[in-house]
């Protein structure tokens, strides 16, 4: 039916007229003009190999250390504080300006206290009196009993007023003794240089009333500081073992050097030594606290921050140094990208060390034959094939030792 149907359909107006459907044509030839140019296009070109930064492994001179972090400490810290009742008369500093050792710090009132040393002053021209009476009538009842003109009673009595006499200006002595020291307490001196906190009472107030203690202010020693740290015995061991020429001396005559750092500083600028340990482990963590001794001559580092230490374990010895950015991680662990002589990439895993500056230390894995990718990392892919270039001048420059900071 459809058959007939199209066998019966009115002719088109091209089929009346014999013209052929020239957009048809047109498509067919377009489709093999680009078929044959296609066909005679040459194959598309591989691209060329990244282009990587390596460098030879540099031999240098390092020294091994351990590290730690502590804390700021001063090496001396007093609590200044009222021992003579009275009103606080002045104060005679800044807030947290430093102070010199003897330098006046507070007054209190004084009129009661010179006063007090005056009366004992009296006291013993008094009692100096008394005994030069004493001594005159004990040596003429001595000779009036030679001659029997007075009886040994009496010159018991002078015997006695006079041994009493002497008694008493012993006492007035003292009594003259502590006045003064009681005097010298109504001021307040720096017992060393440091740095003075805030005061804390204010003049006009009573201090040490009823025999209290009342502070006034806080000073610190600074200069040298103080540095604490915990360590653990085993790495202790390491530190002590490098003094063998005389292990039995205490840690504080040994004079093993350490280095700290702000947590703003690198390279840890901060030169100092070693000077205590702790006689006994801690049994709940395992731990020795250590203290390294520091100067501090513009007293910029203040108590109670927070440093890292580092200590050198061993002698100074060469080893080889890479960029540290050019070590990487994954779960087999660290390793280098290398390119070998065919300029393909491989990976050696490595051993690393301490950090030399912006280099690390590679114990194993790596020679100085070996040319390390230290830039271009996200291009170089094991086994692929890389256009190897040598680093500038300034990417391979020695950069200084550990122990030099």
């Amino acid at each position: 039916m459809r058959f007939a149907e199209v066998m019966n359909r009115d002719p088109l107006p091209s089929e009346v007229t014999g013209a052929r459907p020239t957009w048809r044509i047109a498509a067919i030839l377009l489709a093999l003009c680009v078929t044959i140019a296609g066909c005679e296009s040459p194959p598309a070109e591989a691209p060329p190999p990244p282009s990587v930064t390596v460098a030879y492994p540099m031999e240098q001179s390092v020294t091994d250390y351990l590290e730690f972090t502590g804390n700021t400490a001063a090496t001396d810290s007093v609590t200044l504080v009222a021992r003579v009742e009275g009103f606080l008369d002045s104060i005679h500093f800044t807030d947290g300006s430093t102070v010199h050792k003897g330098d006046l710090l507070f007054t209190i009132q004084q009129e009661q206290y010179k006063a007090q040393l005056q009366q004992a002053r009296a006291q013993v021209a008094a009692q100096t009196a008394a005994l030069w009476h004493a001594r005159q009538e004990f040596a003429r009842y001595s000779k009036l009993l030679a001659e029997d003109a007075a009886t040994q009673t009496d010159v018991d009595h002078w015997h006695y007023e006079r041994d009493s006499a002497e008694a008493g200006l012993l006492g007035a002595q003292a009594q003259v003794e502590l006045a003064k020291l009681n005097l010298s307490y109504t001021t307040v001196t720096a017992p060393f240089d440091g740095r003075i906190g805030r005061h804390l009472v204010n003049p006009g107030n009573v201090v040490g009333a009823m025999g209290q203690q009342t502070a006034l202010a806080q000073i610190d020693q600074i200069d040298p500081l103080y540095v604490y740290f915990t360590i653990n015995e085993r790495d202790l061991l390491k530190i002590l073992s490098q003094q063998k020429t005389r292990p039995t001396e205490p840690l504080y005559k040994r004079a093993i050097p350490a280095f700290f750092s702000l947590s703003n500083e690198k390279n840890f600028p901060h030169e100092g030594r070693l000077d205590f340990a702790s006689i006994s482990v801690s049994p709940t963590t395992g731990t020795l606290q250590l203290r390294g001794i520091f100067p501090n001559h513009m007293l910029t580092i203040l108590p109670g921050l927070f440093v890292r230490i580092r200590v050198p374990i061993e002698e100074e010895r060469k080893a080889l140094t890479v960029p540290g950015d050019a070590l990487s991680f994954d779960q087999q662990g660290e390793y280098l990208l290398v390119v070998n002589n065919q300029n393909v990439v491989e990976r050696r895993s490595v051993k690393a060390g301490a950090q030399v500056g912006e280099r690390l230390v590679i114990e194993e894995g790596v020679t100085d034959k070996d040319k390390v990718i230290v830039e271009g990392l996200l291009q170089s892919i094991p086994g692929r094939t890389v256009a190897p270039q040598m680093a500038s001048a300034a990417v391979a420059a020695h950069p200084p030792a550990v122990i030099s900071k």
